[in-house]
């Protein structure tokens, strides 16, 4: 064999072997992603993501913080729970800029995160399969709000799409508070404003309302780490949102950010009121 048949055939092989490589990469990835079946992340894949935290767990292997804490942590100040995570060193969890139905109806609680990307025929086709062969009913995107759990919020990546990119309406809307009795936060966007309104106690924070359907969409991901924006969401966390913004909060840290904040309020409690006496 020459010398440049021989450079040929290495050459050939190497990027054969580049290209084995890629593709196993990229399953590998989609296998996390995905969990043991398309569009559903198992208990251990969640309990790796999640694993700083030591205490009990839900079923699909969410840390679960208490309903003490959650319930405390409604009357925590995004600024006072964003100091405590930028000390820990979490300088990415606070997303702004979101439009709400409601000012002045917060959203708290566990987050059951879900990402979405752009649809592609044939992993969506696989997802699609994979989900009925499953028992899953519906389009994928109801599939996340089956899973839901009294106190969840759901949290999805919708890479901001707006036009084509309203996650829910105001029936599935409904679904959503009914089972979970707590709101969303998405990047995406919703339609049926009007509906979404009368559901009380429900509210959403979003990037827009369209009346466009939901199209060219696929769901990758169910309790995965999702991108909110300059934010990281994990499955777990507890999502306290607010007219501010919006802030995850690792599981691990929930606590102390409540006991922190609770301590900060009688301080500045204690401080107004010797203002108001002129002391």
């Amino acid at each position: 064999m020459s010398m440049k048949t021989t450079a040929r055939f290495k050459g050939s092989r190497s990027k054969t072997l580049i290209g084995v490589v890629i593709l196993v990469s990229l399953v590998s990835v989609l296998a996390v992603c995905i969990g043991a079946s398309p569009g559903v992340s198992n208990t251990e894949v969640v309990e790796s993501y999640t694993s700083v935290w030591e205490d009990r767990r839900l079923a699909d292997g969410r840390p679960r913080v208490s309903d003490d804490i959650v319930q405390r942590m409604k009357n925590v100040a995004i600024e006072e729970a964003w100091s405590v995570l930028r000390n820990e060193g979490y300088h990415n969890q606070f997303e702004g800029n979101w439009k709400m139905i409601h000012d002045d109806v917060p959203v708290v609680g566990r987050a059951l995160t879900a990402q979405y990307m752009p649809a592609r025929p044939d992993v969506k086709k696989m997802i699609d399969d994979q989900g009925k062969a499953e028992g899953r009913i519906g389009s994928s995107n109801s599939w996340p709000i089956d899973m839901l759990q009294k106190g969840d919020v759901y949290v999805a990546d919708g890479f901001g799409k707006i036009v084509d990119g309203t996650l829910i309406g105001d029936n599935l809307g409904n679904s959503i508070f009914a089972k979970s009795g707590n709101g969303v936060v998405f990047d995406g966007s919703l339609r049926d404003l009007g509906g979404l309104q009368e559901i009380e106690g429900f509210n959403a924070f979003v990037r827009g309302w369209d009346p466009s359907f939901l199209q060219e969409v696929m769901l990758i991901g169910i309790n995965v780490p999702i991108r909110i924006g300059r934010a990281i969401c994990l499955p777990g966390d507890i999502v306290l949102a607010k007219r501010e913004g919006v802030i995850f909060i690792p599981a691990h840290l929930a606590e102390k950010v409540v006991k922190r904040a609770e301590a900060i309020m009688l301080r500045d409690r204690f401080g107004h009121q010797r203002l108001k006496e002129g002391k």
